[in-house]
């Protein structure tokens, strides 16, 4: 649940560049293929991210959820939404892939306060200033371009409430620069210059990935990563695991 999505990441658009009116657009589901075609590899993942915990500490440290009422967009198969509903007052989970949606609401049939939507982050299946905490974690929300998901913010969060995106920090750690190397139109600066002048604040957490055996190190590493990057990374680099750099990017409405 963490890095890939190199489709996801390819969806980065690179650099400052503004996208023209979105008015009259007619919104699609940016494919993930990590998730979407192997959920049950993605699921490896999301259990080898961030072991110690340290992007949920980063978040807490701006706004705790407990209590209050949480979405979560992009929330593929539904990884983080128990966790999410131990503590907090209601949990929506959106997922624009019907498939994946099936799936986290099987996760979550026991939980009585998640509820999980088929929907876009620019057009978001909730009522109006409904929302005190968004958490979103390497989907849709990649710089220039994700504009109208970001309108669909300000409609939806709720006085004081804060939201948070989670995404790559192409300028260190291992994982950084075998992402920079994958993708090398990706324009870090130009990324942190795009929320900046959304009024966003980035804080930079250095977690890493963890996992049980190097196949499944192997396989993750697979489905991040194009064939030839992901082979040149596992011939270079040892062990089950990695550091891996992120931003937890925020803002308050």
């Amino acid at each position: 649940m963490s890095t890939d999505r190199v489709e996801e990441t390819s969806a980065a658009r690179p650099g400052d560049e503004e996208r023209g009116a979105t008015e009259n657009m007619t919104f699609q589901p940016i494919p993930s293929p990590n998730i979407w075609n192997t959920p049950e590899l993605y699921e490896i993942e999301n259990r080898g991210v961030d072991p110690d915990g340290l992007i949920w500490d980063a978040m807490r440290s701006v706004q705790s959820w407990d209590g209050l009422r949480v979405l979560d967009v992009g929330c593929g198969t539904g990884f983080h939404l128990p966790l999410l509903a131990s503590t907090a007052a209601s949990v929506i989970g959106v997922e624009p892939h019907e498939p994946l949606v099936r799936l986290a609401q099987a996760r979550v049939a026991d939980l009585p306060s998640v509820d999980v939507r088929l929907g876009g982050a620019e057009s978001l299946p909730v009522e109006d200033a409904s929302i005190d905490v968004m958490h979103n974690r390497w989907a849709y929300f990649f710089g220039a371009g994700c504009e109208p998901g970001l309108a669909e913010l300000d409609r939806v969060m709720a006085p004081g409430g804060v939201a948070f995106v989670i995404d790559n920090d192409a300028s260190r750690s291992t994982f950084g620069a075998w992402f920079a190397a994958s993708l090398p139109a990706y324009d870090p600066a130009g990324v942190e210059r795009f929320w900046a002048r959304q009024g966003w604040t980035s804080i930079p957490v250095l977690m890493r990935w963890q996992f049980d055996s190097r196949e499944d190190f192997e396989a993750v590493v697979g489905i991040e990563f194009a064939t030839r990057h992901a082979a040149q990374i596992l011939a270079s680099h040892e062990g089950t695991g990695v550091d891996y750099a992120v931003f937890v990017r925020w803002k308050r409405y």
